[in-house]
């Protein structure tokens, strides 16, 4: 054996977990194919916030005579502002490379594939494989962007996530399939930066893993700035004519709508990296595209593991880093908590931003529970209208019987960096009375937790 524990991809859980091994001891490896840090760091969250925050800055200045700044109307740049969003993705990726290199994990660089016998065969780029043992293997091999028979990706016209964070000039109008958080986010982006967005969404809402009042107030939004959003709608069949793309679009009425765009945006999912990975011959199981584990990601046959998007769960960076954490204690002879499914923070980057945890007030009801609503918006918030932006609102749903907070839902300025504090108080058993009464600084954003809280009893001081 040459190594105590072999990682298989490096994104947010495999160099996680590689780093973890190391620091309980192992000789430990990750193998990787393409860039340290996976999509998440080079194609997903970190580039995209890069992007977002350009769209920001570009906004900020087109709108600083609301703040009493004079200002030249600002011309945004797409090559300019991809440019920055890889250089934040390249300097990441070095990042992971050194955390590697500074827990003294091996870096072997080529395509992976387990064997029977605790066994790696890693192919390298010039097409030589070697083989290498560890009794403990960890599968983390990630997910890619899902590519439907009626919108075939040809990277050009018809692109996914990768094409879009990459587009050599700025397009004049776009269609994108599907509001989830990353059609949503960049349907943002690019109505923002002056491109004709139309955003189809197949269910009645647009984000709709989200609470439907948020749904709501994000459409509005959109709405609001430009945006074509279409729900209840599906994408039929795109033809593409030179550099034309006509979309055929039935809306929610049955009825066919043609809308002619210069790109296609497909953000419909991703779908697991499971093909040419020895799981049959190795004998592990996979259902529904997802490698099958108990509560600590072993497989079916012992000493082989799986975490992040190739197992059933969020397919969210901070759930697979989560795991990569419990699988390697548990490696290591530790008892490690498992992780909590039902406690997962989701956040969309869009602006307004969307954060939100637990069962929505709908999911709430469903499940049996008599449910207090609390909601306080940011309207009437000292800090969110000082700062110019005073969209959104803090939803609290709380079980009537026991005061357990069931959900947060959050709309608006900087929500992605408050909903940790719901998070932390659910994990350890604080009651919505008990996070209401801890003393919230004024004037912050955060304070509308507390103000939320409070209308659901009734209690609102400014709501």
């Amino acid at each position: 054996m040459n190594y105590d524990l072999i990682v298989i991809g490096s994104g947010p859980g495999g160099y996680v977990a590689a780093v973890k091994g190391a620091q309980l001891g192992m000789k430990t490896a990750v193998v990787e194919r393409e860039n340290l840090g996976g999509i998440c760091l080079n194609w997903g969250c970190i580039p995209t916030k890069a992007l977002l925050k350009s769209a920001q800055v570009y906004n900020y200045i087109n709108h600083a005579a609301n703040y009493g700044v004079a200002a030249q109307p600002a011309e945004a740049d797409l090559s300019a502002m991809v440019q920055r969003s890889r250089g934040v993705a390249e300097t990441m990726s070095k990042g992971v490379q050194f955390l590697l290199k500074k827990n003294g994990v091996d870096v072997i660089m080529g395509s992976a594939k387990v064997k029977p016998g605790h066994q790696v065969e890693v192919t390298d780029a010039e097409g030589n494989a070697t083989v290498y043992g560890a009794p403990h293997i960890i599968i983390a091999t990630g997910a890619r962007s899902r590519n439907l028979p009626n919108l075939p990706q040809d990277g050009k016209h018809i692109i996914g996530y990768r094409e879009a964070m990459t587009l050599p000039q700025k397009p004049q109008s776009m269609v994108v399939v599907g509001s989830g958080a990353i059609g949503s986010e960049f349907a943002f982006f690019y109505q923002s930066i002056g491109v004709q967005v139309t955003l189809v969404e197949f269910m009645p809402t647009i984000l709709p893993n989200e609470d439907e009042d948020t749904s709501a107030n994000v459409a509005r939004s959109f709405k609001k700035m430009g945006m074509k959003v279409m729900m209840s709608a599906s994408v039929e069949k795109v033809d593409v004519d030179g550099d034309t793309c006509h979309v055929h679009i039935k809306d929610k009425k049955g009825a066919e709508v043609l809308v002619d765009c210069d790109v296609v945006l497909s953000a419909v999912g991703v779908i697991t990296n499971l093909e040419n990975l020895g799981l049959e011959e190795t004998g592990i199981n996979v259902e529904r595209t997802k490698i099958v584990v108990d509560d600590y990601y072993q497989t079916n046959v012992p000493g082989y593991y799986a975490i992040g998007d190739v197992v059933h769960g969020p397919a969210l960076a901070h759930v697979a880093s989560a795991e990569a954490i419990c699988c390697v204690e548990k490696i290591a002879g530790q008892e490690p908590e498992k992780v909590n499914y039902s406690n997962i923070p989701g956040c969309t980057y869009t602006t307004p931003e969307v954060a939100s945890v637990g069962m929505s007030e709908k999911k709430a009801v469903e499940a049996g529970h008599e449910v207090l609503v609390g909601k306080f918006f940011f309207k009437a918030s000292g800090k969110a209208t000082a700062a110019g932006n005073n969209d959104g609102f803090i939803k609290m749903v709380i079980d009537k019987q026991t005061d357990q907070i069931l959900g947060a839902h959050m709309c608006g300025d900087n929500v992605t960096e408050m909903i940790a504090g719901i998070v932390s108080a659910r994990q350890n058993g604080l009651t919505a009375k008990q996070v209401a009464a801890s003393i919230h600084p004024h004037p912050t954003m955060s304070e509308a937790i507390m103000e939320a809280i409070e209308a659901a009893y009734g209690k609102a001081i400014h709501g």
